[in-house]
């Protein structure tokens, strides 16, 4: 929700933009998925991806309770919730003991086991959410008669129900502004002074968006990594321009995974390539190394692919750009293995089974949260794939963002080699510098640094 706005819907057209219509709090699809991020024992406001990510576990039994006990949804996406199951009106928590004993028991204690309940709950709500986008966005193109869909706002971070309005729904296209939850209103606010208050044009002639990427955030110029890593001590090479990015691919083909930090940081929440780690999405184990040694988190969650925006359809269902992480789509058939589950098989054997030829990305429903990269908005990290892909043959790399659970993603040199010390990465490159973590002095720190992290 906004102030009181939970959705809403208008035109933009040149510097204009004109609100058409809202739903009002405290009717809303994005509290009601926060409700169920909590009842599977995540945190609010911030583990709705890993509820997203942990959908296709299940199956969507609880689908049709949702419907009929706790949510009114009307043929135009409008809702009313049943606020007899809910309690973040008046009290501490998102759901109460009427929503349990709808779910066969109480909500999951966090960082307790993730039962096949849970799994069905995950599938459920996202199929909900899902139904309910695709009504809303027909129900706008009926009403509007435009082309093309913008979205904002936390609910639209949902990739998986972006990449099936794209696929399902009436719009020509689709653009999802890439900070789309609360940091967005920020970049709003700016552009709407700059737009309506001094009325300024909007202009754009280049056939790309003007978020450039997404790439927003603060640099580093060369002059003041080089004095931070020499006046510590640290052991670094530099990589000069003709050799750099062909050394740094290399690295990811010998299976080396990397943190890379080079120019202005991602404005949103999603690493894109200039806060990143990265790694070989050939290899079965990269996800289990990835999310156990170095990001500390949850097995279960997916790993982005980072794709070449120009042979972005020869790995994958969609002929469009996706630079912000914001779309699903699914690995071609021709890359898949086929799946034989056995009845009781858990879920830790089904995410070890091979499901493509750049398995460390395939999700457990052949899908994969696309980023595509240009020569124009990243050019560094564009050069990196093209060589990959000369070494390999393939023009896919794995994608995280550079951080470990529960701390924000690394900004500084001194965030970056930080990380890069407490976690099991190979290699860690800051600009044309890079490090290789048998070469550095021993990393000391006070206690269990994990200890003071509050997960998410």
């Amino acid at each position: 929700m906004g102030e009181w706005a939970t959705a809403s819907y208008g035109i933009g057209e040149g510097k204009n933009l004109t609100i058409l219509k809202e739903l009002h709090f405290p009717d809303s699809l994005g509290l009601l998925y926060s409700a169920f991020t909590f009842f599977t024992g995540f945190k609010v406001n911030s583990g709705e991806y890993k509820l997203m990510g942990l959908a296709p576990y299940g199956v969507p039994k609880f689908k049709d309770i949702i419907l009929s006990e706790l949510m009114d949804l009307k043929g135009d996406g409008s809702l009313r919730l049943n606020l007899s199951y809910f309690d973040f009106l008046g009290g501490l928590k998102m759901t109460n003991n009427r929503f349990a004993e709808l779910f066969g028991g109480p909500a999951r204690v966090p960082e307790t086991e993730i039962t096949q309940r849970e799994m069905d709950i995950a599938a459920s709500i996202q199929s909900v959410a899902e139904e309910a986008m695709l009504k809303m966005a027909n129900h706008v193109y009926k009403e509007t008669n435009q082309k093309h869909l913008c979205l904002a706002g936390g609910v639209a971070l949902n990739c998986v129900a972006n990449g099936r309005i794209l696929r399902e729904g009436p719009f020509d296209d689709i653009w999802i502004q890439p900070a789309a939850g609360d940091a967005g209103g920020a970049l709003g606010a700016a552009l709407c002074v700059w737009h309506r208050y001094i009325g300024k044009e909007r202009k754009n002639d280049t056939g790309y968006d003007t978020q450039q990427g997404s790439y927003l955030g603060p640099s580093f110029p060369k002059q003041t990594v080089e004095k931070f890593l020499g006046s510590n001590g640290y052991v670094y090479h530099e990589l000069y321009s003709d050799k750099r990015a062909v050394t740094i691919a290399e690295l990811i083909a010998d299976g080396k995974i990397i943190g890379y930090m080079t120019g202005r940081m991602e404005f949103g929440p999603r690493a894109l390539g200039a806060r990143s780690i990265i790694g070989d999405a050939r290899r079965q184990d990269t996800q289990t190394v990835m999310n156990l040694k170095i990001k500390y988190r949850e097995s279960f969650r997916p790993f982005a692919p980072t794709v070449l925006e120009e042979k972005v359809s020869e790995y994958f269902e969609t002929d469009r750009p996706s630079p912000y992480m914001l779309l699903v789509a699914n690995v071609n058939t021709e890359r898949c293995l086929p799946q034989a589950y056995k009845d009781g098989i858990s879920m830790m054997e089904r995410l070890k089974m091979k499901r493509s030829d750049i398995p460390a990305v395939t999700h457990l429903d052949y899908s994969a949260r696309l980023q595509t990269v240009n020569k124009k908005d990243k050019p560094d990290y564009h050069e990196i794939i093209s060589e990959f892909e000369k070494l390999t043959g393939c023009a896919v790399i794995v994608n995280t963002s550079f951080n470990v659970r529960g701390e924000p993603i690394i900004c500084t040199p001194e965030d970056a080699y930080r990380c890069f010390m407490r976690t099991e990465m190979d290699v860690l490159v800051i600009e044309n510098f890079i490090l290789f973590k048998e070469e550095q002095p021993p990393w000391r720190e006070k206690g269990d640094w994990r200890s003071e992290l509050e997960l998410d």
